[in-house]
């Protein structure tokens, strides 16, 4: 990087810090004006209180020192900006961060002080100072909105960011007030009627606020997704995004409610230790929490079905892990409740709700790991793609591996001071066995996973590192015959000799063939020395597609295909 150059990146971050900051403390003095103003007109209307300038004469002196000092100076700096945005301005990094950034701050900003206020309405109060912070900030987005799409002076670079930012935040939200409003539904009708009576005529309200913070979040969502394009654009930031929250928080969420749900039910089923209402008490959320993030999550799998195989891969990947941990996490209760059992001759309510939380955790994370790892399944590596179609596998057993190991040498070390606390005299009122049954779990479950991970992670080594004639690299096989002849055992020895897949053309006539590519044409008086001879042709050829030509007579043709 040339002098220059450094030192223009480094005017323009500072310009650009400046200009954030100018509209930020604008922004926030008039909304602090146009809050008052607002107060002031809900004198006419019955219960208003507010006047222009109230009691709180350092707010309004605030407001309008960031209005009209902040406020000039953000003009004057967006306009000289503004008026030279073109060529190197355009393309700098900065501008398009600087976009990206107030973008997203205003979506945020307004879309919750707007539907704050609606929900503030819906529970009969009001809050004129968050329709005035949501009308300015949209004013603000509005505005940035457009220039991020003018023809000629909007950003070349980092333009998705905003836009995948908004969609994310919308459905955050827009998943959280349906969790809300359907969680609360779920609430009144497990635990009967009574809370609807107790409510009086007020039962409505929270599922209200649920569906105003909803409908609000999936409106920012549908805007981002349909008219930013968030839907068709790919790879990036888009893709990650897909994979963090569209599938990794929705699983979550999925996971957590399932898990609190089947807990519930296992409790109605095997422990009446307490009332009836407190056991029902979680069900309602819990239930709306699986239900939201299970079709969240499901609507953005059906997405990464149609990205690329590395997004996809991603996507499986962060499914198998947090299932894996859901497991796993059940596995280490289970034995920590059962440890317990020998340390207690009956067992106690707290033991017993302890199992069927870590039971609840195992059968919510155990059949959906098993569904996305697929451990039984043969696992056959591309050895033409190396470099890149396994490196997100390699990269999750290494990951899960050298975690579990940290934790499990971490509870061991637990175990070990717990029992040399014992053995020193230190816990003689108190049973070992209590101290340690925690940590035992954690490293039995701990233990399992990192076990079997490094043992996959050296099979799969011992794949990669296996003698070429085992598996050449070669990835589909096309086959062309002559006609009239069984073609079968010539895709049986070629399936045998390098385990690529084989498409077998037959040719409509006895043509001549062609002179390019590679020749092993040799004496082959039978079909099985023909076949002999084309793995022979075979040995040694790597490629994704190569093409066999067998005929006239004894002549075989391999030619490797270009992608």
């Amino acid at each position: 990087m040339s002098a220059t150059t450094g030192l223009s990146t480094v005017r323009r971050v500072i310009v650009f810090v400046l200009l954030f900051a100018f509209v930020t403390l604008a922004a926030a003095g008039l909304s602090g004006l146009l809050g008052r103003l607002f107060d002031g007109l809900l004198e006419i209307l019955p219960g208003g209180t507010g006047r222009l300038a109230g009691n709180d004469v350092s707010g309004l002196a605030q407001s309008l020192a960031f209005t009209l000092i902040a406020g000039p100076f953000a003009a004057v700096l967006w306009w000289s900006l503004w008026r030279r945005m073109a060529g190197d301005e355009r393309s700098a990094p900065a501008w398009g961060l600087y976009i990206a950034a107030m973008s997203t701050v205003a979506c945020i900003t307004s879309t919750t002080a707007l539907l704050g206020a609606a929900a503030a309405l819906v529970a009969d109060d009001r809050q004129p100072h968050g329709v005035a912070t949501g009308l300015v900030w949209a004013a603000v987005w509005v505005w940035h909105r457009w220039m991020s799409g003018h023809r000629d002076k909007g950003p070349l670079r980092l333009r998705s960011v905003a836009p995948v930012l908004g969609s994310v935040f919308g459905l955050l939200i827009g998943a959280g007030g349906a969790i809300t409003a359907i969680g609360s539904v779920f609430g009144l009708a497990v635990t009967s009627l009574l809370p609807l009576l107790d409510g009086g005529a007020f039962w409505w309200r929270q599922p209200a606020i649920g569906l105003v913070w909803c409908a609000g979040g999936a409106s920012v969502w549908w805007w981002h997704l349909s008219r930013e394009r968030v839907s068709t654009m790919r790879g990036g930031f888009a893709d990650v995004a897909l994979v963090c929250v569209g599938i990794g928080a929705a699983l979550v969420t999925t996971l957590v409610g399932a898990g609190v749900t089947l807990y519930v039910l296992l409790r109605l089923c095997f422990d009446s230790s307490e009332p009836l209402g407190g056991i029902l008490d979680p069900l309602g959320p819990s239930l709306a929490a699986a239900l939201v993030g299970a079709l969240v999550w499901r609507y953005h799998g059906r997405l990464a079905t149609r990205r690329s195989a590395a997004t996809r891969g991603a996507a499986t990947l962060v499914t198998s892990g947090l299932a894996l941990a859901s497991a796993a996490t059940g596995v280490g209760v289970v034995v920590n409740s059962l440890l317990s059992v020998l340390t207690d001759p009956l067992v106690g309510s707290d033991t017993r709700a302890l199992l069927l939380g870590g039971l609840s955790a195992l059968i919510v994370g155990g059949p959906l790991w098993w569904a996305a790892w697929r451990p039984l399944t043969p696992r056959v590596l591309d050895r033409t793609n190396q470099g890149n179609a396994d490196n997100g596998r390699r990269v999750y057993l290494v990951l899960v591996f050298g975690l579990s190991a940290v934790v499990a040498l971490i509870t061991l070390l637990v175990v070990g001071f717990r029992l040399f606390e014992f053995g020193l005299g230190g816990t003689a009122d108190r049973s070992v066995l209590e101290d340690v049954r925690a940590p035992l779990g954690l490293l039995v479950a701990t233990g399992l996973v990192a076990g079997y991970h490094f043992a996959v992670w050296r099979r799969d080594r011992s794949l990669l590192a296996a003698p070429e004639e085992r598996q050449p690299g070669i990835g589909r096989v096309i086959l062309i015959t002559t006609a009239g002849t069984d073609p079968e055992p010539l895709r049986r020895a070629i399936t045998e000799s390098t385990g690529a897949a084989v498409t077998v053309w037959s040719r409509a006539g006895t043509g001549a063939g062609t002179d390019a590519g590679t020749e092993a044409g040799q004496a082959a008086g039978t079909e099985a020395g023909q076949a002999t001879a084309v793995a022979e042709a075979l040995a040694g050829v790597t490629g994704k597609r190569v093409l066999v030509v067998t005929g006239p007579g004894s002549r075989i043709e391999v030619i490797p295909l270009g992608d």
